[in-house]
């Protein structure tokens, strides 16, 4: 796996992180520069760790399924590109059912929404963090089979990630949500591809499939 492919991963992965630093962006009151880097670092941290922890659970299996290592990660990549698309419609759906019950139903106070706004808990950062870095403990799996440098690859899937959040959420607190309600699509459509051209590296599926169409 070459290191534009990484890159490719890293923004792939982070799109999940990238759709919530946005809305805190968008829901924190007092955000200052500071915080975003707070944010910013915990997803970062957590999306660097969890590949090395997939990493390890899979290099433990690597001897018994060498032969079948990129339809794991065909496998793996597609399943997650496919759950990152099927939750941006559901989301599409969910908030287009909240605008309706908002609508029939506004029983927050706006004290209650200020508060809400302005708190930002290390337990919440951890929560979101982890949530959205499970996707990355699958790809360290997958890379388990693949010829990757697990360290450096960590670390710029952390990196990227760190980057990513913290334009997020400041994109979040002056333009809104324009950016995060395509994330998740984005990411996934970037996942699939990916899974498609590892398969594709080790079989040469597609060549071969042109060839006998043509």
């Amino acid at each position: 796996m070459n290191i534009i492919t990484i890159v490719l991963t890293a923004f792939a992965l982070a799109m999940d992180a990238f759709a919530v630093s946005v809305t805190k962006g968008m829901t924190l009151k007092n955000l200052t520069k500071g915080i975003a880097i707070k944010i910013a670092l915990f997803f970062g941290v957590f999306q660097a760790v969890m590949p090395l922890i997939g990493w390890m659970l899979g290099i433990s299996f690597q001897g018994y399924i060498k032969a079948i290592d990129h339809w794991i990660a065909l496998i793996l990549l597609s399943i997650l590109g496919g759950k990152m698309i099927y939750e941006f419609y559901d989301s599409r759906k969910e908030a287009a059912t909240e605008k309706e019950e908002a609508a029939n139903e506004a029983s927050t106070t706006l004290e209650e929404e200020e508060k809400n706004k302005s708190e930002l808990s290390n337990k919440e950062l951890t929560t979101l963090a982890i949530a959205t870095s499970i996707d990355a403990l699958a790809i360290g799996i997958s890379f388990a089979f693949l010829n990757v440098n697990i360290v450096s690859s960590s670390l710029i899937i952390g990196l990227i990630t760190f980057i990513v959040c913290f334009i997020g959420v400041i994109a979040g607190k002056k333009i809104g949500g324009i950016f995060k309600d395509y994330a998740e699509l984005i990411g996934g459509i970037i996942l699939i591809l990916i899974g498609i051209n590892i398969f594709n590296e080790h079989t040469g599926f597609i060549m071969n499939l042109i060839h006998n169409i043509f």
